[in-house]
């Protein structure tokens, strides 16, 4: 079955920087698309960044010059390199994959403070 495993999070004060990792497996990493989400309380879920099977890079207006979505197949592992980060960033950030969009994995808890 398909697995994602988030981590990297934590506390960071504005201005600071965060790299998420997603370890994916239960699936063929390299043939489908993958993207970082993310929610805090009482709001949806938000699209934050996808990166296709080739490589072609999507980014939310609210994090585009600041995040950097990448991937290593021959790794499973996806990246959200996140810089100059803002207190409106925090949130819980989780994993997707296009393999089986419906499927949301633990999160990680980000959160940005002075």
């Amino acid at each position: 079955q398909v697995q994602l495993v988030e981590s990297g999070g934590g506390l960071v004060q504005p201005g600071g920087s965060l790299r998420l990792s997603c370890a994916a497996s239960g699936f063929s990493f390299s043939s489908y698309a993958m993207g970082w989400y993310r929610q805090v309380p009482g709001k949806q879920r938000e699209l934050v960044a996808r990166i296709t099977s080739l490589g072609t890079t999507y980014y939310a207006d609210s994090v585009k010059g600041r995040f950097t979505i990448s991937r290593d197949n021959a790794m499973d592992t996806v990246y959200l390199q996140m810089n100059s980060l803002k207190p409106e960033d925090t949130a819980v950030y989780y994993c997707w994959s296009s393999r089986q969009s419906n499927y949301w994995g633990q999160g990680t808890q980000v959160t940005v403070s002075s």
